[in-house]
């Protein structure tokens, strides 16, 4: 993960406290907002002001602190499901999943805020896809790309868009693991469909809009 500049560097020793206090404000900033004071995370969190000043040093450090906490999670979860061979481990987590309704509400809160912090973290979720689609390349679960960036791109803007506009639609908007139960029934399929046998009967436009660009590039150089 990229280290923010104002978190506060941490041991080994302390790391399965930061990450206990980051699931704990994780779950209350998604409910109430970031607009909040160390007295209001050091009641969400159950931990001592002073401790928390210690291991993040404010409000912003400990948000940034759940940035880094989500996308690892994130990161985790899906390296091992596209790089697994055994359909089960998918199953595993879709067994699961209204476990990550405090994720979603968090990185909905984010994305929605339009702020600096949530345009930042929509760049953590392109790094995190790019890596765990290349540890899927390797794996030989995915197929390679001319393009990784401009796929880790698409694939981490297409997820959050669509989450954001299911849960807009959604009767009960307010109520995450049920947004993400449904979302998970009604769109898994389709998406699993697309990615595997893809939406083109054919290469042609693909081939075609290639070639374009590459004539364009060369009538550049031309130029230049």
């Amino acid at each position: 993960m990229t280290a923010h500049p104002t978190t506060i560097d941490s041991s080994p020793a302390e790391q399965p406290l930061r990450d206990q206090v980051c699931a704990a404000a994780l779950e209350y900033f998604g409910r109430a907002g970031f607009d909040q004071s160390m007295a209001q995370l050091t009641t969400a969190t159950g931990v001592a002001d002073s401790t928390l000043r210690d291991l993040f040093g404010s409000p912003e450090g400990l948000r940034e602190a759940c940035d880094d906490y989500l996308m690892e999670t994130v990161r985790r979860a899906k390296t091992a499901a596209v790089t697994s061979h055994d359909p089960s481990s998918w199953s595993a987590q879709l067994a699961n999943i209204e476990s990550y309704a405090p994720l979603l509400s968090y990185l909905v809160r984010s994305l929605e805020g339009g702020d600096q912090a949530g345009r930042n973290l929509l760049q953590h979720m392109t790094d995190n896809a790019q890596e765990y689609l290349e540890a899927g390349v390797a794996a030989g679960t995915l197929r390679p790309t001319a393009d990784p960036r401009g796929r880790a791109r698409l694939l981490a803007m297409f997820g959050g868009g669509a989450f954001l506009l299911y849960r807009k639609l959604h009767p009960d908007p307010t109520d995450m693991a049920a947004v993400v139960r449904d979302y998970a029934r009604d769109l898994l399929m389709p998406t699993l469909e697309l990615y595997t046998y893809g939406l083109m009967a054919d290469d042609a436009m693909y081939r075609a809009l290639t070639d374009a660009r590459k004539e364009g590039a060369d009538h550049a150089d031309t130029r230049s």
